[in-house]
């Protein structure tokens, strides 16, 4: 297949279901035993070795998705490649910058490899927050948070990436500044926004208000928003209170765990909770938001709870 720019504008090719990798990092750590400082993927793809373990982890999903006939959200792992980290684990911004286009080359040859009719697959370029992604300690203003964002945006728009996503996003200010570096880009954007037990943003603000937030600051821009690196027992109360801001949800990647972030930030064992309750759960969630046709995971993660999250929506929609 060969690149489609921008993938018709999204979401998601026009209502089909898409399914998303895990939780990349804590599977490279706890099941794989790869160090990785920071918490940071991109390093891998420095050493051939490296570039084998992602390649092998990103596999398992594509199969998954062609035998389900869904679409395929592929996600590089740069989740932690912004200017920040790097410079904290000694990598310039032209190494960074040839990391990217190498994480985008393997993804489109991954592509190229699985993609069907019946499974189109999506390239995203995936954006990690400038500080801590459960528990922040420096808020960027609307226009920091843009021009710290902008080369991320920039070189995935310039490398042909479909689309931008930035996760674990723990403030409006931020998500807002990566919207509007998309916008000026020209490339499609989605906020992915992590709660904590509560159902609020560590900031403390709720999820409607950060959502209804970003929309006012940027005219709408991302082309739709998710919830990630949280349990379904933490936000499926602020779900049932209803609001037309749900429809602007387009999907979940939630956290096999219950444990809160602090919880999670402390755990030396991963705690892998149970993949066929987190499927029934994702079918919940599934009659609770309109929209959501991006389903996947985050920390605790793989290939069996994605199994088990396909399987339980595809039920809901055959039902």
């Amino acid at each position: 297949m060969t690149k489609a720019k921008y993938r018709n504008r999204l979401p998601q090719m026009h209502g089909k279901r898409f399914i998303t990798d895990g939780g990349l990092e804590t599977t490279l750590v706890f099941h794989e035993e790869v160090d990785l400082p920071l918490f940071a993927a991109f390093p891998l793809l420095e050493t051939g070795r490296g570039r084998d373990a992602i390649d092998r982890y990103i596999r398992n999903y594509c199969e998954l998705a062609v035998r389900d006939g869904k679409g395929f959200i592929l996600d590089t792992p740069t989740w932690r490649a912004s200017q920040r980290w790097a410079d904290e684990l000694g990598y310039s911004r032209d190494t960074l910058k040839r990391i990217h286009a190498r994480a985008i080359d393997d993804l489109f040859a991954l592509r190229a490899e699985y993609e069907t009719g019946a499974s189109p697959f999506v390239v995203n370029g995936v954006i990690g927050p400038q500080d801590d992604g459960y528990n922040p300690s420096n808020f960027l203003s609307v226009n920091q948070a843009c021009d710290y964002h902008c080369d991320q945006v920039e070189w995935f728009t310039g490398l042909g990436a479909d689309m931008v996503s930035a996760i674990t996003i723990t403030y409006a200010n931020e998500a807002a500044g990566i919207a509007l570096a998309a916008r000026r880009a020209g490339i499609p954007c989605v906020i992915s926004i992590t709660v904590e037990t509560d159902g609020r943003l560590p900031s403390g603000q709720t999820l409607a208000g950060a959502i209804n937030e970003v929309d006012a600051i940027t005219g709408a821009y991302p082309a739709y928003y998710m919830i990630n690196c949280a349990h379904p027992d933490h936000f499926m109360d602020v779900l049932n209170q209803g609001g037309a801001w749900k429809n602007r949800i387009g999907g979940v990647r939630a956290n096999a765990s219950r444990m809160s972030h602090e919880e999670l930030d402390n755990s030396e064992v991963l705690d892998e909770g149970d993949p066929q309750e987190l499927g029934a759960q994702y079918r919940i969630l599934s009659a609770l938001l309109p929209n959501m046709n991006v389903m996947g995971g985050c920390c605790g993660t793989d290939h069996r709870h994605i199994d088990a999250i396909s399987s339980a929506c595809h039920h809901a929609v055959a039902a």
